[in-house]
């Protein structure tokens, strides 16, 4: 994408210790989960692996700004509820009302916040795998879909798409 790195904010979910045992002794190995987003409706989930922590944090940086994607923010909130599903997670996301904030736990609550999601109700169920969390709330963020590309698809007009109940 083209977003300037300067306005992306990151933050690190998850840091592992990976052992390895040999002939020698033991290989310790870090992994790093980072989300990287800039408050706009644009983020990315990364991952990295390296034998220090500073380091497998900045491949997952890098790995996160390549896997950006925009995210429809309606009224700080999402368009309407839908429910993402990713390895044993599942993720149930519904748009909330002005001032509810962000109901939501886990690692998820750092990808609302670097979205720009003010307002959501969220809910992890099945598996809590940090991994898997965020990756089923992006599954849920790929299949939202904005009235416009509703009606488009339809070929139909927004106004005929919206009842107005009188």
């Amino acid at each position: 994408m083209n977003i300037e790195e300067k306005q992306l904010a990151d933050k690190v979910v998850h840091i592992g210790r990976v052992t390895k045992v040999v002939k020698g002794g033991r290989i310790f190995k870090f992994t790093a989960l980072v989300v990287v987003g800039d408050y706009n409706g644009n983020v990315g989930i990364g991952h990295g692996k390296a034998r220090e922590v500073p380091d497998a944090i900045r491949k997952a940086m890098d790995n996160a700004k390549k896997n950006m994607v925009k995210i429809p923010v309606v009224k700080g909130s999402i368009p309407h509820a839908i429910i993402g599903r990713f390895g044993a997670s599942e993720i149930i996301m519904k748009p909330a009302a002005p001032g509810t904030g962000i109901i939501a736990g886990g690692a998820v609550r750092s990808l609302f916040e670097l979205a720009g999601i003010h307002n959501i109700l969220a809910k992890s169920v099945r598996s809590r795998n940090p991994y898997n969390s965020l990756y089923a709330a992006m599954n849920g963020f790929e299949n939202i879909r904005t009235i416009d590309q509703v009606a488009s698809a339809r070929n139909i007009e927004i106004s005929d798409l919206v009842h107005n109940k009188k």
